[in-house]
């Protein structure tokens, strides 16, 4: 069971949390230095390590796994020696941008269970190998903005309101100044498709892991407490157009014969907003599994490579497929 299928807190806004941390090991130089045989013998140490604590190498569908936000688009696209490993909520990149890219992804906002979760995979890992560090700048890393505790924290949030209302350039810059970034649900460079964003922060030195919890946490609560009024708003000024936008979504869902990725992501935020308002027999892990499992790399997964015209067809009668099942 991937992460958008589990229930979790406060789950109307939160998709999901993620803690991230970037590492590398001694004695073997960086990317784009690293070589072929230095990069296997990393995988080989890795995985002899991960492999009897339970982790598993998923390394084929890598697109599959970017668009579950498993991976990173680079990750997904690499042709250099690399592996990827999971186990429950954790994922493990070897051989990504640094060494290792150690994950953990949780269901909804779960600050605290994402990053005991990354801890302990960083501590298996650690107790094997020796990572790079420097007493003054703290972990090493390809990119000089992970340096010191190399930790990116993220919440992955649905803010339709906002979206709409225009504000999300705004709340851009006023976070921006507090080292917080807002990106798109596929991270940097995406867009906001589905008005789905992610938050995250944007320091890492100087600040010690406690700190960058905080700051998301006080960052995604401000964010919260807008959308929400926001959607109190829309719901008094016309509910009765309100209702009719979205349930028009989702009957054109419900019967489109063609769908696209892109009209994918606007049935997708208007069906999940009406299913929060309660316009829908829908919970919000069956809309989130309806867009997810409905992108390109997914439907070539399940139905062999298609033309795009078919890859529509297709994605059409799923979510239709999908929705009535929720409702029956």
């Amino acid at each position: 069971m991937y992460w958008y299928e589990k229930e979790g807190k406060e789950q109307d806004i939160f998709l999901s949390t993620r803690v991230r941390f970037a590492r590398n090991l001694r004695d073997y130089p960086f990317e784009p230095a690293l070589d072929a045989p230095s990069a296997r013998e990393i995988i080989e140490r890795v995985g002899g390590i991960l492999k009897p604590l339970g982790y598993e190498s998923v390394d084929k569908e890598r697109g599959v796994l970017y668009e579950k936000r498993l991976i990173s688009r680079e990750m997904a696209e690499k042709k250099t020696p690399s592996e990827i490993y999971t186990k429950d909520d954790c994922c493990i990149m070897v051989c990504e941008e640094d060494h290792l890219r150690i994950q953990a992804i949780k269901s909804g906002l779960d600050l605290e269970g994402a990053f005991k979760a990354c801890s302990e995979a960083e501590q298996a890992l650690d107790e094997k190998l020796r990572f790079a560090f420097s007493e003054e700048l703290g972990y090493l890393t390809h990119c000089p903005t992970n340096l010191g505790c190399a930790m990116r924290v993220s919440v992955m949030m649905f803010l339709p309101c906002l979206s709409e209302a225009g504000k999300m350039k705004m709340i851009e810059r006023e976070l921006s100044r507090l080292g917080i970034t807002v990106r798109g649900s596929g991270g940097e460079g995406s867009g906001a498709e589905g008005c789905l964003y992610q938050i995250s922060n944007s320091v890492t030195m100087g600040v010690t892991e406690e700190e960058i919890l905080e700051n998301v946490r006080r960052a995604a609560e401000s964010i919260v407490l807008t959308e929400r009024e926001l959607r109190r708003r829309m719901k008094e000024a016309d509910e009765d157009k309100l209702r009719d936008r979205l349930l028009r979504s989702y009957g054109s869902a419900m019967y489109a014969f063609l769908t696209d990725s892109g009209e994918l992501y606007r049935f997708y935020a208007n069906i999940r907003l009406a299913a929060i308002l309660g316009y829908v027999p829908c919970n919000t892990c069956i809309i989130d599994k309806m867009l997810f499992e409905n992108l390109p790399y997914h439907i070539i997964s399940r139905k062999g490579e298609l033309s795009a015209l078919e890859r529509d067809k297709e994605r059409a009668r799923a979510v239709s497929e999908m929705l009535r099942k929720a409702s029956s």
